[in-house]
């Protein structure tokens, strides 16, 4: 097997990857075609997570990656990473925290929630330049593997429209009872909140267990999300996603009637 040393930009979070230059001296797994992930015990302390580079971004290589609670993350130029920290950031869907104001938004419900309908412009709406970031993680290899597993099922999109534009929203994968939240975007007011709101309260009514944010900010701890031994986040995960799936990922349209 071959190693290289570690050295990489360190993830954030599915709300917002942007990161700094971060080097380690310790060494990690390149992954060949054929190579397994090593166990997630073996990933880094610093940066916190990075477990293996190389590999490819097939379907059947990101399914694996994140049935074992692993995630792709890179920026341009350098190889495919893989990652896997500890603790690590969930948002159990009873747990999100509803503001009064967002409470009142979605009572108006001066919005339509759709899912599904633009995977791919939420994708883009994601990658595009933020305050404050330089560049963007969602690069087009990336884009064309996740639109590969919206075609297959996995991967969804929930989207904020208003007078038929798409104004927020976010995408992810779900497996089984397990969804994982890959990024969001806003384009007015708490239109991301507003379809995380949605995902929230649907999953609960899909009995699903939690929703993966990958690494700790602010914002999503202001949401309701919170840290969790990666130890129990892989325990379990390996429960949640033995679940039959949800082969229909429309949503109930009385969840904040």
């Amino acid at each position: 097997m071959a190693y290289i040393p570690a050295y990489s930009h360190h993830p954030s979070s599915f709300s917002a990857k942007s990161g700094k230059l971060f080097y380690a001296q310790d060494m990690i797994l390149l992954l060949q075609e054929d190579t397994p992930f090593p166990p997630v015990t073996q990933a880094l302390r610093h940066p916190n997570g990075l477990l293996a580079a190389g590999g490819d971004l097939s379907s059947a290589r990101l399914l694996d990656a994140y049935r074992h609670g692993i995630f792709p993350w890179f920026g341009e130029g350098d190889p495919i990473l893989w990652w896997s920290p500890d603790p690590r950031m969930v948002l159990i869907p009873a747990e999100f925290k509803l503001s009064k104001s967002l409470r009142k938004t979605l009572r108006r419900g001066a919005y339509q929630l759709r899912t599904d309908t633009a995977f791919e412009q939420v994708m883009r709406a994601c990658a595009a330049p933020r305050d404050g970031q330089d560049g963007t993680w969602i690069q087009e290899e990336m884009v064309r593997a996740y639109c590969a597993l919206h075609r297959q099922g996995y991967a969804h999109s929930v989207e904020t429209w208003m007078d038929d534009e798409l104004v927020g929203g976010l995408y992810g994968l779900s497996i089984g009872k397990m969804f994982y939240g890959e990024s969001m975007f806003s384009r007015r007011s708490d239109a991301s909140k507003i379809a995380l709101a949605h995902l929230c309260a649907q999953l609960q009514r899909w009995d699903f267990g939690m929703i993966d944010c990958q690494m700790n900010t602010a914002h999503l701890a202001s949401l309701g999300a919170r840290e969790i031994p990666r130890k129990e986040f892989i325990s379990r995960l390996q429960e949640l996603i033995n679940y039959p799936p949800v082969t229909d990922f429309r949503f109930d349209t009385d969840l904040f009637a």
